[in-house]
Formats: structure tokens, C-alpha cells, sequence
């Protein structure tokens, strides 16, 4: 099996939305503590479940970002594009209900809209 890469324009910013995913997925996995410093949080101490939490995170991302690479099919990258959507909803959700509008959370919205929306584009031929 060879490594797949896109041609189109299109599909190529749907390849990298996810291979940003991974990344940060692959950076979640492997340093939660780090992860969680940066996003203002912390596990209590005592409680490794904290951290076992954002691993777990962490490799959702990772499997479902790595599938879409994997796999290069529309399909897969409409449910990823509308998986991180869904979460860019909840986090505009979280600005609006639990006063969270801080510069982490729309630092965060922007990255999560970008990467939802060029594997949305790509699947309805916005292109």
C-alpha cells in the first residue's frame, strides 16, 4: 500500500484539516499535561483519570483523523468535518451559556471552524 495524496485543490485542504487534526490529536495523546496547562486546566492531583480523560480525547482525534487520511473518501471526511463541527458548535455554545468567551475558546472556534470547513468544502464542492 502507497501513501495517498490528493491532487485536487479541494481534496488536498480536506487531507491537511485532518492531518492538522492528528496532529493536534497526536499532541493531546502524548502530553495531556501539557495539553491541559495550555487550555487553562488542571487534573487534580492525586487523580490520574484527569489525564487518562485527554489521552482519551487524544486518540479519538487521532483515530478519526487518521481514518479520514487513511481512507480519502468524501463520506469520511463529511462525519470528520461534522464531528469537529459539531464541536466548534458546542464551543460557541459554551462562550454563549458559560460566559466562556475568553481568547483560549475563540482561539479554539477559529481552529476548529477552519479545520471543519475545509473537509466540509471539499465534500460539497465548495472547492
Amino acid at each position: 500500500m502507497e501513501f495517498y495524496f490528493p491532487t485536487e485543490l479541494g481534496e488536498q485542504l480536506a487531507f491537511l484539516s485532518a492531518a492538522a487534526a492528528a496532529l493536534i490529536g497526536c499532541f493531546v495523546l502524548f502530553a495531556p499535561g501539557l495539553t491541559l496547562k495550555a487550555l487553562g486546566l488542571t487534573a487534580a492531583e492525586g487523580r490520574p483519570e484527569g489525564l487518562g480523560a485527554a489521552r482519551s480525547i487524544g486518540g479519538l482525534i487521532v483515530g478519526f483523523a487518521g481514518t479520514a487520511l487513511l481512507l480519502a473518501q468524501p463520506t469520511v471526511y463529511l462525519a470528520f468535518g461534522a464531528a469537529v463541527g459539531l464541536s466548534a458548535f458546542a464551543r460557541v455554545l459554551s462562550i454563549m451559556s458559560d460566559h466562556g468567551g475568553t481568547w483560549r475558546n475563540l482561539l479554539l472556534l477559529v481552529v476548529q471552524a477552519v479545520i471543519a470547513s475545509l473537509a466540509l468544502a471539499y465534500v460539497f464542492g465548495l472547492t
